[in-house]
């Protein structure tokens, strides 16, 4: 029988409220609070600290203030990453972050979500006082690729990919996956044009 970790990370149904996501909820609450507080300066304290929060961080991450995310140990950063202020990243499944990626303020990443029929997402359960409903939560990951920019105000859904070296217009709302080397914008987001043509980089 799947635990209800496994079941998070395997896109099924979870137990949101499972005391293994309410110690992951409370560790990562009281470290943002902490890292959220530093000055911009303490860039080592800081990265102490993302260290401890993140499943892996790489070298040269700049995190701006103040950023909010979930559980925290599902996000995965790669090197020469920046990610400007005001993001919020709800990390309830995997947010993949590659390396040289731009991620401008007030970004937000939703890996969580809920059934779209309402008799799937409330299911009634009898209580010895009656009726209580149980909301039906399931969480897919997220991944933005290498060198890409995503711009301000963007929101990605659960279950999006975005390719290497795409740039996603400021205020977009990202609802399905975007290939590599595109120019995407828009609500929904869709791609413009196909960039990076004559990009070369050994």
């Amino acid at each position: 029988m799947k635990t209800e970790l496994e079941k998070c990370l395997s896109g099924e149904w979870y137990d949101c409220h499972a005391p293994v996501f309410m110690e992951f909820k409370r560790k990562t609450h009281e470290l943002l609070l902490k890292y959220n507080s530093l000055p911009y300066d303490c860039k080592e304290e800081k990265y102490v600290l993302l260290k401890e929060m993140f499943e892996s961080v790489g070298e040269k991450v700049s995190v701006g203030h103040s950023f909010i995310c979930d559980y925290g140990c599902n996000i995965r950063i790669g090197s020469n990453v920046s990610i400007n202020t005001g993001c919020t990243f709800v990390d309830c499944n995997k947010i993949i972050i590659g390396n040289n990626v731009l991620i401008a303020p007030n970004v937000q990443i939703y890996t969580a979500t809920h059934p779209v029929e309402l008799n799937e997402r409330l299911e009634p359960v009898e209580k010895q006082n009656g009726i209580e409903y149980i909301r039906h939560t399931y969480a897919l990951p997220v991944t933005i690729e290498d060198g890409c920019w995503i711009g301000g105000g963007v929101i990605i859904l659960p279950g999006v990919s975005i390719g290497r070296g795409s740039v996603i217009g400021a205020g977009s709302v990202v609802t399905k996956s975007i290939p590599s080397n595109s120019l995407a914008i828009g609500n929904p987001c869709r791609v413009i044009r196909e960039i990076n043509t004559s990009y070369s980089h050994d």
